[in-house]
């Protein structure tokens, strides 16, 4: 079974890869990374395990791989 990471893992890999905080509704966090094309991922925060089908998501709107998350 794959790891699962928690909202605080997952968001500071994502600064580490140039995503900016934007905003934050509810239980949702936005971050966004400038360039061509300009990515904006959406985060559930404060969770301590991330659903495997939600960081999933994660990767597709990051355009990161889940090695990015294992270095």
């Amino acid at each position: 079974m794959p790891k699962l990471y928690s909202s605080d893992e997952i968001i500071k890999i994502l600064l580490d890869n140039d995503f900016l905080f934007v905003s934050q509704k509810g239980s949702h966090t936005k971050y966004r990374k400038e360039g061509n094309p300009v990515l904006t991922v959406i985060v559930p925060a404060d969770r301590k395990q991330i659903p495997i089908g939600t960081f999933n998501s994660i990767l597709r709107q990051s355009g990161l791989t889940r090695a990015d998350f294992e270095k």
